[in-house]
């Protein structure tokens, strides 16, 4: 009988625990069904270039605590609308995509992101490709999971570089401004917020009102609260609407390039109150690193439920956490779905009712 066949590739931004997934799809398929895999180069860039590597049990056996991927990842190549080099408009490349899928026998693709990526492999499920996704990122804003991995690490990052710039704070009496990623979603400032017991934080979900910020530090600082922390995610929202952004459209991508809410915000207190505020932005330090214990058991769990579905023929799905179960959830629930924080979740009520101010 002819050995299945699973691909794997990794899309989207880098974030800690996708080695981990790698290995337990890897293994798994090895171990408990005798299979082969293979692994595409850079995310759906490497699918539609056949530009690939064989995966061994032997060559993912040390990899399960190295952030990043042995892949490689790409947030731009999107196969529908693939960017050639030199070329300045894209092509519909999906048939090509399917011709490698074939050429290489395969039986099922596990892909691995977030919402871009999935909402990807939802529509490659569409043309014929078993696809089965694990939900990726540090945002934590992947619909039909409790929680992506790779955002506890994220979240751990944050939070004790929150708490180094507490002291710097606290010894010049200044505002210190952190900026954090999450896009449109503010689980991870939120969550980041809270452990580090953050002064002020600002989600995208809630809009923020600027006099009321200023006001809340200045009224810190005459009650003798000499130092304020503020959280703020890289999509937070002013009372008008306006998100601070460093590109108003990425042509690769379709997505605006957020960044400088940090910068701004510090400058609106300083000039505001008089009182000396700096900007911090974590930027990808949030991606990078070793992943937490808790990320590399729950990516293994992710991996091996990825691979027994993608093995058994259960399709165009995607793993997920619910409660303290690995099940699975339909892709065409998550494809441009992202899941964001609800204004009145347990978490909001928790740092308001913590002495946090949320900005509104």
């Amino acid at each position: 009988m002819k050995k299945k066949r699973i691909g794997i590739l990794t899309g989207g931004g880098d974030c800690p625990g996708l080695n981990a997934v790698i290995r337990a799809v890897v293994k798994r398929a090895v171990i408990d069904y005798g299979s082969e895999a293979v692994g595409f180069i850079d995310g759906y860039s490497g699918l539609v270039t056949d530009n690939s590597v064989t995966l061994t049990y032997d060559s993912v056996s040390s990899i399960l605590n190295m952030g990043g991927t042995i892949l490689g990842s790409s947030n731009r190549d999107n196969p529908f609308e693939f960017y050639h080099e030199g070329r300045k408009d894209p092509a519909d490349e999906s048939g090509k995509a399917v011709e490698v899928y074939n050429k290489h026998g395969l039986d099922a693709l596990v892909c691995i992101g977030g919402d871009g990526t999935l909402t990807i492999a939802h529509r490659l499920a569409g043309i014929g490709i078993n696809v089965v996704g694990v939900p990726k990122t540090i945002d934590n804003d992947v619909q039909g999971t409790d929680q992506t991995f790779g955002f506890d690490t994220a979240m751990s990052t944050a939070t004790f570089a929150i708490d180094k710039l507490r002291t710097t704070a606290a010894s010049h009496h200044r505002a210190m401004v952190i900026e954090l990623m999450g896009r449109t979603a503010g689980w991870l400032t939120l969550f980041a917020g809270i452990a580090s017991g953050s002064d002020v934080i600002i989600i995208p979900e809630i809009q923020f009102d600027i006099d009321k910020v200023c006001d809340f530090v200045k009224n810190r600082n005459i009650k003798g609260k000499k130092y304020s922390l503020l959280a703020v995610a890289e999509g937070a929202v002013s009372r008008n609407g306006k998100v601070i952004t460093r590109e108003a459209m990425n042509t690769r991508t379709g997505l605006p390039r957020l960044g400088g809410i940090g910068t701004f915000l510090s400058d609106e207190i300083e000039n505001r109150t008089g009182i000396v505020s700096r900007p911090t932005v974590l930027g990808h330090l949030q991606r990078g690193g070793s992943p937490t214990p808790f990320d590399r058991i729950l990516a293994t769990r992710f991996g091996a439920l990825a691979a027994q579905l993608a093995m058994e023929g259960v399709f165009d799905v995607t793993v997920c956490l619910k409660g303290g179960t690995i099940e699975y959830f339909p892709l065409d629930k998550v494809a441009n779905n992202p899941r964001l924080v609800p204004i009145d979740s347990e978490f909001v009520r928790i740092a308001r009712s913590t002495g946090a101010y949320l900005g509104d």
